[in-house]
This record gives structure tokens, C-alpha cells and sequence, in this order.
């Protein structure tokens, strides 16, 4: 048997999901997040699921150590080498910057103090010409600085670098040299060939920010995991929606900067080619965070420009590495509900995480969460939780929010609560607006697919506000869901570089294919370096366009193979569409350029199909666990609670009632009904004339 394993680490809990693709037996276990030490959580968790490791060809691991160690600062201490001159460009930023009418518009702190931020006296004109030589002399003093002031890694980051890496490449291997590989070093144009001074610097600094920390921890994973009788290779998931060998994260971690959410973005495609729904919505609700991610024909919307931390108050870190479009917010199951200044109930961004919890778990939380308000108004059964293997204390959450939400407004705690979750749920729609109605898009005209601990609970609510006529929770367990999208995701990686070319120009055609060719035997090189052979190797190619004079671009699908005069006409016209996509309109009289070369290479994984099921039970009594009171909508009723694993295939209920999944709670509202298809999904839609 080859097994294939996915590993995902959560803010409260981390997820093992392992199948055999040829039999379609699997295993999954949750186990708890230990935000001190990742790696403790997650072999703890694998040694939990009791699996013969021996047995298992791949194990793809999904994390939040990268994108968590950039928000909460904790990397390590950066040496960054610049050309003369443009040291300070890490401070200065851009001019043209979105937020000129924000008043409380602040810059972000560069990673890296000016006193580390050093120059080099060398100069590669903008079209690759050199014009001054590196001096390796400069180089020497440099390091010896950066020696004395402890630097744990090093960013070489040089003007124009992405059209002509030479003085890049010299410089690394002088400094690799200097510090005896002792001291990590990164090259900028290694991790981005775009342009952009301030991006792609930025870029490259958090790359080694970064990496001191994520090649310890990938080691140590190994060495552990191997401990246990592992034989298999192992993968990282990376942003862009595939995956690649930890060495290759080891190197470039910025590339998995968001490795675990994008996971169940794949899952869901998936999931909806199988029960044919081309255009979805996946929604993520988490216990710290609830992403969403918009996917039309299902194909997944990647960019390659992405910001850290960034909201209406803050532009936030660029990121120039190909990212799967997904819109979070600081809003799941352990975000605390807070009073603000003015006296107005929040909900997030802030959470308890896995140490210690919400209250409701007994482990020391202080502080109401929104698990707390589920388990108060009766929504979450404090008996069932991860299928009752975890104690949950009613009276800890009933404490917690009256004493910090329903005293301060002379409310009952279920008023409290209710409060807590309707604000819960309006953030998680929130997020759906800003990837469908913000960019131009109908979410009626779409299907939402919910999973993790919280997105099954989310859902309806946001089904009746933004009138989404269907939803799907998965038959793959919501919670361990991202870890099951982890066993269908490929190896994937993309180049991508600058250069322009209008398409008017004589020599457009043969400026093309040339910058594609270059671009695809360099894509070529990286997997021959993982050993993976060309021919398996799916080859796909992107431009980043834009009409002349623009700023903005947007991405276009390329022919294959050689492009002709007669190709020409075909870019222009995928172009005019995308634009007028984007920005509901097109201009035909003028010039097109390409900007940005995209390559991207796939090779295709083991996948199993999800099976059509059977079910022993052939009525909904067999399936009902009791009746219970809980309090929504500003009253006290009594809901049927359903098991999931008893419902019967093809049953169709009118809500409203409860059904119970051992890693996640289902709610179907008075206005909906339940079916359960062939496959063991749950599909909610809205009853017409409700």
C-alpha cells in the first residue's frame, strides 16, 4: 500500500488526515496546537493516529509558522547587503500608496534597522549592462560587521538584479565563503525576477527573516518523523496551490507563506468538480481566523501580489511570490468578543488560540470567545466536541460572558451570546463580500462549500444575508478538511520574470519566445534538481498585461508552444476580455504590452476520488441524538440534534435542527432544508417562498 498523509497545522488544533489512494481507506485525528513549539503539536498528532508509517509513500505538511513568525516579528535578526544608494529603500516605500487620505496612515517598520541596512558600490544599468564592478573587498568588511553584531541571516538584494543577477550570484558565493555557510544567506533575484525595487527587497528580507526558523523546524520534522518509521518523501504546501520538497522550502520559505489556508481552496475545487459545481466559494472557518476564496470555473484566482498585514488603516508588507487569492479575517471559534472605547461589542481579531482556549475548554481562558457563545445558547454540545473526546465546561463560558459582556449591558448571557455570534457570522460574510461583491462578482451565483470547526456554523447565517441559494458541507470531515485537500494538491512551482514587450513592436514575437523558452528551461532545471523528470511535467504559461501607460496589469492565459504573427491577435483578444473583466472596460485602439512572464509547472499527484456511499440507516429517527433547547433569535426552542454518520443517503428535511459531525456543528435554519447526497454531502438550500 502507498499511503499518502496530510498534516495541517491550525490556531487550536492540528489535523492528520492519511488515505490509501487505491482502496480509499483513510485515517484522521486532531490533535492540539502547541504554539510554543509546532513541532511538538504535530508529532504529537501523528503518533496519535496510530498509523503504520511505514506504509506511506508522502506526507504534504500545510503550516502558519512562516506567516505567523512575519506578523508576530519573531524571526531572526537580518543582514541586508543593497546597492550604494538604496539602503533606505525598505523605509521609504512608495509615494503613490493607497491610503493618502488616511489619517491614521502609518508607515510600516522596515525589518531590517538602517545600522544593518549596507551598501555595495556596484551598479547593472536598468537593460542588464553592467556599469561599475562588484568589489569583493567591500563585501569582507561587511560581514565582519555583521559577525560583531550577531546577524542570524543574510538578504543580498541589488538594483536590477532581476534583469542581470550576475553581481547577486558573485556576492552570495563571496559571502557564503566569508561565513563559512554558517550564516544562511538569501539572493533576491532567487525569489522574485520582477520588477520593483522596494517589493522585491522586501520580498527577499522576509525570506531570511524567515528562514533561520522554518529550516529548524522542517528538520526537526524529518529527523522525527523518520524516527517513526517514515520512508516517505516530504512536502511542503506552498501559496500557489501546489506543493514541493521540504528542501526546497527550507531554501525559500516565503514561498509557503500561506501553506495551510490554501489547502482547502484545492479541496474544494475538487469537491466541486465531483458534484459539478464549476463556480464555488470556499469558507474556511477556523478557530483563530475564517478565509474565504472565490473560484470561477474551477480555477483558482492566483497574483503574485500580496500584502502581509495589511487593512484599512495599514498597507501592509509586500509579498511578490504567486499567492492563491484568499481574503482572511482575524474572526473563528477561539475570537475573543470585546467592549471598545465607545462601549460597542467586538468580535476579534484577537483570539485565545490553543493555549489556553476559550474558557469553555478549562484550561485557564479569562476571556469570552465565540466557542463560549455556541456552547452557552446550546448550539455546540459541551459532550461532543472533536466526538467527545474533549471536555467542554458549560458554566466556565457562562461565567466568562456574563462578567465581561451581559453585566456590562444588563442583558441576559444568552442575549450576550446571541450577540457574540451575530457579529461572528457578519465578519465571516464580510469576507465573502470582499472576494465577490468588491470585485465585481454575484455570490448568489455561486456555491458556498463550508468547512473546518466554525464554517458549518457560519454559513446559513451568511446564506441568508448575502442570499446564496446553496451550500455544501463536505462528507470529508470539515475540520480535518485542509488536511485532505493537502492528498490532492500537485508539484507545483512558478517563475515568473520582467520584461516588457509591446505587442506592436517588430520583434514582439521573437522577444516572446525567447523570454518563455528561458524561463521554461529554468523551470525545467528546478525539478530536475527534486529529480522529478520533464516529461512529467505539465507546462503552462501566463502574462501580466496592461494598455500603455497603465500602472496596473492583469493576468492572461498564453498559448502553448511556439507564438506566430497569427498569435499575436489571440493575446490581444484574451487581454481586451480579462481587462474588461476587471475594470468593465477596454480599450481596442490602444497599445498592449506584456509586463510580467509567467511559467508555471505542474506534476500531476496519486489522487483519490471521494466514493459514493451507503448507509445503514433508513429513516431520520435512526439519526436523531435528542432534542434540545437552545436560544436563536431572541428565543428559547427546542431543535432536533441529528448524528451526521446515521443520516440517510438521499433524506430531504425541512430545518430548522442540529447536526452533529465529530469535528464540527451543522445548523439549518427554519428557512432551509437538508439533503444528503449520493456521496455523504449535506447540501443546504433555501426553501423557496421562505
Amino acid at each position: 500500500m502507498a499511503w499518502r498523509i496530510g498534516v495541517d497545522i491550525g490556531g487550536a488544533f492540528t489535523d492528520f488526515y492519511a488515505i490509501d489512494p487505491d482502496t480509499g481507506e483513510n485515517i484522521w485525528v486532531k490533535g492540539e496546537t502547541t504554539p510554543k513549539d509546532p513541532s511538538r503539536g504535530v508529532i504529537e498528532t501523528v503518533k496519535k493516529s496510530g498509523m503504520n508509517l511505514g506504509k506511506a509513500e508522502a506526507l504534504i505538511h500545510g503550516q502558519t509558522i512562516v506567516i505567523n513568525s512575519v506578523v508576530t516579528r519573531s524571526g531572526a535578526k537580518v543582514g541586508l547587503i543593497t546597492t550604494y544608494g538604496y539602503r533606505d529603500s525598505l523605509e521609504l516605500q512608495r509615494a503613490n500608496r493607497r491610503d493618502m487620505y488616511n489619517f491614521r496612515y502609518r508607515k510600516p517598520e522596515p525589518f531590517v534597522p538602517r545600522y544593518l541596512r549596507l551598501e555595495v558600490n556596484e551598479r547593472i544599468k536598468s537593460d542588464g549592462e553592467i556599469l561599475r564592478d562588484l568589489n569583493p573587498e567591500e563585501l569582507k568588511k561587511i560581514v565582519e560587521k555583521f559577525k560583531k553584531e550577531g546577524v542570524e541571516s543574510i538578504c543580498i538584494s541589488f538594483l536590477n538584479s532581476y534583469v542581470n543577477p550576475k553581481h547577486e550570484i558573485e556576492a552570495g558565493r563571496i559571502v557564503r565563503e566569508l561565513t563559512n555557510n554558517e550564516i544562511p544567506v538569501t539572493l533576491g533575484h532567487e525569489i522574485t525576477r520582477e520588477w520593483g525595487e522596494y517589493e522585491r527587497t522586501n520580498t527577499a528580507v522576509l525570506n531570511a527573516f524567515v528562514k533561520p526558523k522554518m529550516y529548524r523546524y522542517l528538520t526537526v520534522l524529518e529527523e522525527e518523523i523518520k524516527k517513526m518509521g517514515f520512508r516517505g518523501s516530504f512536502f511542503a504546501m506552498l501559496s500557489n496551490g501546489g506543493m514541493a520538497p521540504f528542501d526546497f522550502v527550507k531554501e525559500y520559505p516565503i514561498y509557503s507563506i500561506e501553506s495551510g489556508p490554501v489547502a482547502g481552496v484545492i479541496g474544494a475545487i475538487a469537491l466541486g468538480e465531483i458534484i459539478n459545481e464549476k463556480n464555488i466559494i470556499a469558507l474556511d472557518g477556523g478557530s483563530t481566523t475564517t478565509k474565504a476564496s472565490l473560484v470561477e470555473n474551477l480555477t483558482p484566482k492566483i497574483h503574485s501580489e500580496y500584502y502581509v498585514g495589511r487593512d484599512k488603516f495599514n498597507p501592509g508588507y509586500p509579498v511578490k511570490v504567486p499567492v492563491v487569492d484568499i481574503e482572511e479575517v482575524g474572526n473563528g471559534g477561539t475570537s475573543i468578543a470585546w467592549i471598545d472605547e465607545v462601549g460597542n461589542l467586538r468580535v476579534g481579531p484577537k483570539a485565545m488560540g490553543a493555549d489556553p482556549g476559550p474558557a469553555c475548554y478549562g484550561k485557564g481562558g479569562t476571556e469570552p470567545t465565540v466557542t463560549d457563545a455556541y456552547v452557552v445558547n446550546g448550539l455546540i454540545n459541551p459532550n461532543y466536541l472533536l466526538g467527545g473526546e474533549m471536555k467542554i465546561y458549560r458554566d466556565l463560558a457562562v461565567k466568562v460572558i456574563k462578567e465581561k459582556i451581559a453585566e456590562h449591558y444588563n442583558i441576559t448571557v444568552e442575549e450576550a451570546a446571541e450577540g457574540i455570534i451575530k457579529l461572528a457570522n457578519e465578519n465571516a460574510a464580510n469576507a465573502i463580500r470582499i472576494i465577490s461583491v468588491q470585485k465585481g462578482y454575484d455570490p448568489r451565483d455561486f456555491t458556498l462549500i463550508a468547512h473546518g470547526g466554525s464554517g458549518p456554523m457560519f454559513a446559513p447565517f451568511i446564506a441568508e444575508d448575502l442570499e446564496i441559494r446553496k451550500i455544501v458541507i463536505p462528507t470529508i470531515h470539515p475540520g480535518v478538511f485542509s488536511a485532505w485537500g493537502m492528498l490532492l494538491s500537485d508539484i507545483r512551482h512558478d517563475v515568473i520574470s520582467t520584461n516588457i514587450v509591446r505587442l506592436d513592436w517588430e520583434d514582439a514575437v521573437e522577444k516572446i519566445n525567447s523570454t518563455y523558452d528561458e524561463l521554461e528551461k529554468r523551470l525545467m532545471e528546478i525539478y530536475e534538481n527534486e529529480g522529478v523528470k520533464s516529461e512529467k511535467v505539465i507546462v503552462m504559461r501566463y502574462a501580466d498585461m496592461r494598455y500603455k501607460g497603465q500602472e496596473h496589469t492583469v493576468k492572461v492565459p498564453i498559448p502553448s508552444g511556439e507564438i506566430k504573427e497569427e498569435s499575436i491577435e489571440e493575446i490581444k483578444r484574451r487581454f481586451h476580455e480579462n481587462h474588461e473583466r476587471a475594470y468593465s472596460f477596454k480599450l481596442l485602439d490602444s497599445p498592449v504590452e506584456m509586463v510580467n512572464f509567467h511559467v508555471t509547472g505542474i506534476v500531476k499527484a496519486k489522487r483519490a476520488n471521494i466514493k459514493e456511499k451507503k448507509s445503514d440507516s433508513r429513516s431520520v429517527e435512526d439519526a436523531i441524538k435528542e432534542e434540545r433547547k437552545i436560544f436563536l433569535n431572541g428565543e428559547f426552542m427546542v431543535l432536533p440534534v441529528l448524528d451526521r454518520d446515521k443520516l440517510p443517503i438521499g433524506i430531504t428535511m425541512e430545518g430548522p435542527m442540529i447536526v452533529e459531525d465529530p469535528t464540527s456543528t451543522v445548523l439549518v435554519l427554519k428557512s432551509q432544508k437538508l439533503k444528503v447526497d449520493k456521496y455523504g454531502n449535506l447540501i443546504i438550500v433555501k426553501e423557496v417562498g421562505k
